[in-house]
C-alpha cells in the first residue's frame, strides 16, 4: 500500500492476512458462529471446489461468492512444479496482497493439512503474512457418537463388511453379554483405560442392534438409534421430577422411593419377576429377586444362617466359594441347583401376586434389561416354599 508519492503511509498494515475457516462435519452445514460469518465477509472467499463442497455451497446460498483457486502453471512444467500445497499457499498470498490484504479459505472437513503446513512454512520463511484459523462451528459433547453411527452404517451397507452384514440379533446376543462382563471386569480392577475401551465395545453392540432394527421392513416394528436415545431421555426426565419438574425431595432415599412409585405407575400389572434377566448369573438374579420382593412386601425365601466370619465382603466371598467347593466335591451342580431354586421362588412370587390380585398374568415371563417393577405390596403373612438363597443382595435402582 503506497501513497500518491509512492511512500508507504505511516501506520499502514503491510501484512497479508490469510483466514482459514474451519467447521465441524458433524454440525449442519451453514450453522456457523458469528465469528465465522464475520470472517466470510472479511475478504474474497476461495475453496478447492466451490460447486462440489457442502460448505462452499452453503456460503454461496447465503449470498457470498466463493471462488475456485487457480494455481498458475510453473515455468518449468509439471516435472519441476512444487507440491500443490506450496503453490496454493503462494497463490492465496498473492490474492491477499493484491485484493485488499485479506483472503479467506474454506477448509475441507479433513483439514487441508498440506495447504495448512505450506502456509505455516511460508509465514515462517518470508514473513509479512499472518495465518488466522477461525473456528466457525465445533463439536458439542457427544458429537463423535455420530461418527460411530456412520461407521456402523458403512459396515452394514452394500460393499461393507461381509461378517457384519451376516449378523442378526440372535447371533450378536452372546457378544452383548460378553462385552458387558468385560466392562464389569474393568470396573472390578479399577482399570480406567480398560473400562473406556470395554464401554466402547458395549456401545458397539447397542449401535449394531439398533442398525439391525432400522433395516426391518415392517414400519410398525422398525426403530432406530434415535428411538433408543429418545426413549432413554424421556425415561430419565420422567423419573427425575426433582430435577426437571421442580419436585422437592429430602434426599436420595426419597428419590429412590419416587423412582419406584413412578415405575409402578408406568408398568402397572407387571410382576416383580418381570425385568430380571434370565441370562443373568444365577447369584445376581437371586439377589435381584429377593431385593425386589422385599420392596414389594412379598415373601422372601427361607433365610439361611450366616456365619460371623462371612459378614464382610471378603468373608462372604470365601464362604460362597466354600459352598461351591463342597457342592462340587459332592458331585452337585451349584449353578444348576441355584437356578432351579430361583425358578421355584419366582413361581411362588407370581402365585402370591395373583392371589393378591396385583399382577396381570398376561404379562408373565422375564423381560431382559427392562428394569424392575417395584413398589407393589402383597398380603402379609404369606410364606414362600422353602427355597434357600445364600445371603441377600443390596438393593439397587434398576433403570
Amino acid at each position: 500500500m503506497t501513497g500518491v508519492d509512492g511512500a508507504t503511509p505511516a501506520g499502514a498494515d503491510l501484512t497479508d492476512h490469510i483466514v482459514l475457516v474451519r467447521t465441524s462435519p458433524r454440525i449442519p452445514i451453514g450453522l456457523l458462529s458469528a465469528d465465522g460469518w464475520a470472517a466470510l465477509h472479511s475478504g474474497p472467499v476461495y475453496a478447492h471446489d466451490p460447486a462440489g463442497e457442502d460448505l462452499a455451497r452453503a456460503v454461496q446460498a447465503a449470498g457470498i461468492d466463493v471462488w475456485r483457486l487457480d494455481v498458475p502453471e510453473p515455468p518449468g512444467g509439471p516435472l519441476l512444479a512444487p507440491p500443490l500445497g506450496v503453490s496454493s499457499a503462494r497463490a492465496l498470498r498473492a490474492i491477499a496482497a493484491t485484493g485488499g490484504g485479506v483472503v479467506v479459505w474454506l477448509l475441507r472437513p479433513e483439514g487441508d493439512a498440506e495447504l495448512s503446513s505450506a502456509l505455516a512454512d511460508l509465514a515462517a520463511r518470508e514473513g509479512g503474512v499472518s495465518i488466522e484459523v477461525v473456528v466457525a462451528s465445533w463439536d458439542p459433547p457427544g458429537a463423535r457418537l455420530l461418527d460411530a453411527v456412520a461407521v456402523m452404517d458403512r459396515l452394514r451397507a452394500p460393499g461393507g463388511c461381509p461378517w457384519d452384514a451376516a449378523q442378526t440379533h440372535a447371533s450378536l446376543a452372546p457378544y452383548l453379554i460378553e462385552e458387558a462382563h468385560e466392562a464389569a471386569d474393568a470396573l472390578a480392577t479399577e482399570n480406567s483405560d480398560a473400562l473406556r475401551e470395554e464401554l466402547g465395545d458395549v456401545l458397539l453392540q447397542v449401535l449394531f442392534h439398533a442398525r439391525l432394527a432400522e433395516e426391518i421392513e415392517d414400519d410398525d416394528e422398525r426403530w432406530t438409534i434415535d428411538d433408543v436415545a429418545g426413549g432413554l431421555v424421556e425415561k430419565l426426565v420422567r423419573r427425575h421430577p426433582h430435577v426437571f419438574a421442580g419436585l422437592e425431595v429430602s434426599g436420595a432415599e426419597e428419590v429412590h422411593a419416587n423412582w419406584d412409585q413412578l415405575k409402578q405407575a408406568e408398568k402397572a400389572g407387571r410382576s416383580v419377576v418381570d425385568g430380571v434377566p434370565v441370562s443373568a448369573p444365577s447369584l445376581a438374579r437371586a439377589g435381584s429377586l429377593v431385593a425386589r420382593a422385599a420392596r414389594a412386601g412379598l415373601p422372601s425365601p427361607e433365610t439361611a444362617s450366616l456365619p460371623e466370619q462371612a459378614r464382610t465382603p471378603s468373608g462372604l466371598g470365601a464362604h460362597l466359594l466354600g459352598l461351591v467347593t463342597a457342592a462340587t466335591h459332592a458331585g452337585l451342580d451349584p449353578e444348576g441347583a441355584l437356578r432351579a431354586a430361583i425358578l421355584s421362588y419366582a413361581a411362588s412370587l407370581r402365585e402370591a401376586e395373583e392371589l393378591a390380585g396385583r399382577a396381570d398374568p398376561a404379562h408373565g415371563g422375564d423381560s431382559a434389561l427392562d428394569g424392575d417393577s417395584g413398589g407393589r405390596t402383597a398380603s402379609a403373612g404369606r410364606t414362600a416354599p422353602a427355597t434357600r438363597s445364600p445371603g441377600t443382595s443390596g438393593s439397587t435402582r434398576a433403570r
